[in-house]
């Protein structure tokens, strides 16, 4: 098996496939400081998303235990395969499919996804009962911050 790519390695990835993610390789390197900042803190390279055979996340909806009307998109990641694969196989749906995606990757696609509200990673196997909440909100505002200080317009963004 490969070993995953390092963080840096990571954010030149994603340099390089920008366009197809409707950025610009500058935009991305405006951005890398707080795409960083989130990948340190988590514990895996890569996680395993599930998604759909036309290759879109699943997404899930949750209600809000005391306010019914208030919804939250999210997805979830896994650090396993198994995981994920368990995980998959209780939503009784056969076409979905457990991919690895660098972590990197996963927190742009936050700024990417307008419904999604949070990503909850996952981070230790077998636990599937706890997990790290990244929100988009809270990946914005990181952003915002590294923008003023950065020499890149802030307008960007």
């Amino acid at each position: 098996m490969m070993n995953p790519m390092d963080i840096n390695q990571q954010i030149q990835l994603l340099m390089s496939e920008a366009p197809q993610y409707g950025a610009t390789a500058l935009e991305v390197k405006a951005i890398a400081p707080a795409l960083v900042a989130i990948a340190g803190q988590l514990k895996h390279p890569e996680y395993y998303v599930l998604q759909t055979l036309d290759q879109n996340w699943v997404m899930t909806v949750l209600n809000h235990r005391t306010q019914p009307d208030t919804t939250k998109n999210i997805i979830y990641v896994f650090p396993s395969l198994e995981d994920a694969k368990t995980t998959a196989n209780s939503l009784d749906n056969v076409q979905i499919v457990a991919v690895p995606v660098p972590v990197v990757h996963i927190l742009f696609q936050i700024l990417a996804m307008k419904p999604l509200d949070s990503i909850i990673f996952f981070e230790t196997p077998g636990n599937v009962q706890s997990g790290t909440e990244v929100s988009r909100q809270d990946m914005l505002e990181l952003i915002q911050s590294s923008l003023q200080n950065s020499p890149v317009p802030p307008d960007i963004a």
